[in-house]
């Protein structure tokens, strides 16, 4: 469903309202912002830096860059948490290679995340190579040009989220990787859970994740100020290589290039694949990302699956029994490393109980038969936990972890029958309209509540006049206004993100799509049953009813071929089959396929090319690619969706 712009008056970025402001000083009351012990951590070690601090592809095209983040000087502006300005500025304004202490560097908000390099004897050993490859190269001959021209001889990847991964072809190839020049080592599950969470529910990740990292908005003190996470994310090429080394217990470990690494698997704690691991040369331990400078997301409004907050926490407390007492630096995927012995343990310990309390506190009211929402408004971290700044809400909330624990826990039904069987949204909001009064007595009624200030209740009762009636422009420019408030008290980088994408989409609609597909680097890299997994997720019932469909698949560069079948509208794929009796046999070689049901490829070309040769009823292969949806990568998130959508 598309709908009009709002008319030009309506659509500009409104300033703080007086209540944003009292809130805005409530927060700067309420904690110790003379602390400068994280800025000061996060200088230490500084060597060099890009500058201008701007990333580009070979075609001149910019994938990332801090430049227009200079904003971020001085004091925080009413449109923005002070808290999370603060956040910001230690983020966009530490950027380059540091040395963490001898042998140890990182480089520092190039992305989202941070890259580490090890130096070993002949070279580096990396860890974590960002989310692109633009990225990670720009890093690494950072690294190369002042700490002298050294080879990668090893990449670790400490767990199965895009931003730690993406970029490894900026570092090392293919080829490398295949002739075991190079390990890629990882934890066990690796390729599965990266693929996965980034590939199966890609499209709906990634149209989130828009409004979560604040893709779409302008930096500016009334737009992006910052991830929370990171500065900003790149936008550059992702990559994938299958690792050639599996770390599957806690207590292994590995010499690489006169480096001793001993790992603790934390497994279904902050990422469903992820180890940490200790470096007793530097007495340094690297705690991936389940510790970070903010409270991180027991659920992540991207979309994931719920985390385990206590394992989350259990975990932490494994680090400090078996690293605690040998530890001289703690340094992580993300953020600044702290240093010393003691503030690194009273560290880790007030994260493990972060997670902890959340956990606990949730499960105690959800006994006394209080719901997730209910829940959420109850809990309040003691001041012990709440008043260090490495706990704020500048990534997860406390507000949306409680949920998350309850639904991981309970589910998403909280017991009360009226809830089990809900109307969609926009029958709903139909028959709410009708109840009171229809939209234009809505409106006028949340002007007043707006003007109080009760931002979280318009925006509640204005969704109801937008999931009805989109060209309702007085209710839509005022949700959008809502939203932008509230995106400007948020702590929390992707709340605000959120709230200020939503304001952006309701005011200016959506901004061009296309569909989706996983980039050429990931497929690529992607084994062929992963590949098979995601056309099971593409594939139209309507389209395939009462289909029968036996494909053999002999793919030429790996040792086994597989039976592809559609059948019951379901498509399954099995290997090795000798008494499959196929319809139709292909053969051709893994990325040839892949191509050719992505759309990047035709088979008249591949038979032509000799790339292709087809046996059987070639016929059953006419509507192959007809089976298989197209998800639109940039759909609406906050008006309805188009009800004719199949």
């Amino acid at each position: 469903m598309t709908y009009s712009p709002l008319p030009d008056h309506l659509a500009q970025a409104k300033p703080a309202t007086t209540h944003t402001q009292t809130a805005q000083t409530r927060v700067s009351n309420s904690l110790n912002f003379a602390d400068r012990q994280d800025f000061e951590d996060a200088n230490r070690g500084f060597i060099a830096t890009l500058s201008p601090i701007t990333i580009t592809r070979p075609d001149g095209h910019v994938t990332y860059d801090l430049e227009s983040m200079s904003f971020l000087d001085g004091e925080a502006p009413a449109t923005v948490n002070p808290s999370l300005w603060r956040q910001a500025q230690l983020n966009a304004q530490h950027h380059g290679l540091y040395e963490v202490c001898d042998g140890l560097y990182q480089v520092r908000s190039f992305d989202i995340a941070n890259m580490t390099l090890i130096r070993g004897n002949s070279g580096w050993i990396v860890i974590d190579p960002l989310t692109s490859s633009e990225s990670s190269a720009a890093a690494l001959a950072l690294a190369n040009q002042h700490l002298g021209q050294r080879p990668v001889v090893a990449v670790l990847i400490t767990h199965s989220h895009v931003d730690h991964f993406g970029g490894i072809l900026g570092v090392v190839s293919q080829e490398q990787v295949r002739s075991g020049e190079v390990p890629v080592i990882t934890p066990v599950d690796f390729v599965n859970e990266s693929l996965n969470e980034n590939v199966l529910a890609g499209n709906a990740m990634g149209r989130r994740a828009t409004y979560m990292y604040g893709n779409l908005l302008k930096p500016s003190p009334t737009g992006f100020v910052s991830t929370g996470l990171g500065a900003s994310l790149s936008l550059g090429s992702t990559g994938f290589i299958v690792p050639s080394d599996i770390v599957s217990k806690t207590g292994e470990t590995r010499h690489i290039d006169g480096i001793d690494i001993e790992f603790q698997m934390t497994m279904g704690t902050e990422a469903p694949a992820e180890f940490v691991f200790y470096l007793p040369q530097f007495k340094a331990l690297c705690m991936a990302e389940i510790t970070s400078h903010h409270l991180h997301n027991v659920y992540t409004p991207r979309g994931a699956q719920v985390r385990d907050a206590l394992a989350w926490a259990a975990q932490i407390n494994e680090s400090i029994e078996l690293f605690g007492h040998r530890l001289e630096i703690q340094f992580a995927s993300h953020h600044w490393p702290i240093w010393g012995q003691d503030r690194a343990v009273d560290y880790l310990e007030k994260q493990r109980d972060l997670y902890k309390y959340i956990h606990d506190q949730t499960l105690r009211l959800a006994n006394k038969g209080f719901n997730k929402e209910e829940i959420a408004e109850r809990i309040n971290l003691p001041p012990s936990l709440g008043q260090e700044f490495y706990n704020r809400d500048y990534y997860g909330t406390v507000h949306h972890n409680a949920r998350a624990v309850y639904v991981k826990y309970l589910g998403f039904f909280d017991g009360n029958p009226a809830t089990l069987y809900q109307l969609p949204p926009t029958e709903q909001a139909e028959r709410y309209l009708s109840f009171m009064g229809g939209a234009d007595t809505v409106v006028n009624k949340a002007k007043d509540s707006f003007d109080a200030g009760d931002y979280r209740w318009v925006a509640e009762v204005l969704n109801h006049v937008v999931m009805a009636d989109p060209e309702h422009i007085a209710g839509r420019a005022l949700l959008a206004d809502t939203l932008e408030q509230l995106g400007y008290q948020s702590e929390s980088g992707p709340w605000r993100n959120f709230y200020l994408c939503g304001a952006l989409e309701l005011r200016n609609g959506l901004p061009q799509s296309k569909a989706f597909n996983a980039s050429g680097g990931v497929a690529a890299g992607m084994p062929i049953e992963n590949f098979f997994q995601t056309l099971a997720v593409r594939l139209l019932p309507e389209a395939a009813l009462n289909l029968d469909l036996r494909i053999k698949l002999v793919f030429t560069d790996l040792n086994t071929d597989y039976l592809l079948t559609v059948k019951n509208s379901v498509l399954n794929y099995f290997k090795a089959i000798t008494n499959a009796e196929p319809q139709v046999t292909l053969t051709l070689e893994t990325m040839d396929f892949k191509n050719l049901l992505m759309g990047q490829a035709e088979a008249a070309t591949l038979l032509e090319n000799q790339r292709l040769t087809i046996d059987g009823d070639a016929e059953r292969l006419l509507a192959l690619r007809e089976l298989f949806d197209q998800f639109p990568r940039r759909y609406p998130l906050v008006t309805p969706r188009d009800q004719g959508m199949r």
